[in-house]
């Protein structure tokens, strides 16, 4: 432990570190969850789920919800916009899910979430939103923390103020990724924005946004002063990126996993959701997630082809083997 990595307390919660795994919608189930946790992540946040999908009972969104087989702390990340509603689905997960932490999303920017008024929606709505995080966390016994954005755009950047109404409501912690709702995920973070809500505010700051190794880590750490790092896409066939920081905050020397190593490592993973999921909705899932694992080697275009039309285990095994072989052929034509 250092100036940069710690322990990082979340009202009565106190996490090893503060590197954080974000919620992503299609990637942070169990299995991906204890991945990064078993890397050194502290705590993982659970895919983004709606609250009406939690209240009609709907079983996919129940067991998106889930935190009974993680081996570690889970955050289950809420979105919705009725306050009995949110409410309700907060007690629900609070006492069926297991979970640590509840984070209401207040920052994504997709059209389907924003047409439901909720995600980066709630900050053009700051009494309702403060209204919505007061209820909750007065009806719930463990932290309730809110993942926001800069704001709606960069001529309405509220998220200095919009933060503070938050730590008034009760949350316990802020996680902010330094783009507005119109960037979307293009252009680079803002970290000036960032340093004016960690400035601002009394509760854990958590950072977000364009995190893709150590010196990533390092520069938002420094020019921000955040509480935290939270770490999203730059996990995407790289789950060890947790290491990977830890390590060059230790001044250890950090050896990147070999192609093999990655391969070997996906199919163990894909052995684990079908146990989890079932062999059809696992390989569904890990069609878009194997891309991830090849990126930056030849051959990569190929086989995305390849696996966008596999639907058994044996099809996906065969491609991975399949780009094995090619791998090794093009390091023997460069001998």
């Amino acid at each position: 432990m250092n100036k940069y990595i710690h322990e990082l307390k979340i009202k009565n919660i106190t996490l090893k570190n503060n590197l954080i795994l974000a919620p992503l919608a299609g990637y942070t189930n169990k299995v991906y969850r204890n991945m990064c946790r078993d890397s050194g992540a502290s705590l993982a946040y659970t895919e983004m789920i709606s609250s009406k999908g939690l209240l009609f009972e709907n079983d996919k969104t129940i067991d998106m919800a889930m935190c009974d087989l993680d081996n570690g702390y889970t955050s289950v990340q809420l979105f919705g916009y009725d306050i009995d509603e949110m409410v309700k689905a907060a007690k629900m997960v609070e006492e069926r899910c297991k979970c640590d932490i509840i984070d209401i999303n207040m920052g994504c920017p997709v059209k389907k979430v924003i047409k439901s008024q909720s995600g980066a929606y709630a900050m053009t709505d700051e009494e309702h939103s403060y209204e919505l995080v007061k209820a909750i966390t007065k009806n719930v016994k463990i932290p309730v923390t809110v993942k926001i954005r800069l704001g709606w755009d960069h001529n309405n950047i509220n998220c200095v103020r919009f933060a503070k109404l938050m730590e008034e409501a009760g949350a316990s912690a802020i996680a902010i990724h330094g783009r507005c709702k119109s960037d979307m995920y293009t252009g680079r973070v803002n970290l000036e924005y960032i340093k004016q809500v960690k400035e601002a505010i009394n509760i854990p700051v958590i950072g977000n946004g364009d995190i893709k190794n150590y010196e990533d880590a390092k520069r938002f750490f420094d020019e921000t002063g955040v509480d935290a790092l939270m770490i999203g896409r730059g996990s995407f066939g790289n789950p060890w990126i947790f290491k990977e920081i830890l390590a060059g905050f230790s001044g250890i020397e950090y050896k990147k996993k070999t192609l093999d190593e990655k391969l070997d490592f996906l199919k163990k993973k894909v052995e684990e959701l079908i146990e989890l999921k079932g062999e059809y909705i696992a390989i569904l899932e890990m069609r878009t997630m194997a891309s991830w694992y090849v990126k930056g080697y030849q051959n990569v275009k190929e086989f995305r082809e390849k696996v966008t039309s596999v639907k058994t285990k044996e099809e996906l095994f065969d491609c991975i083997n399949w780009f094995k072989e090619k791998a090794k052929e093009g390091k023997k034509n460069e001998d």
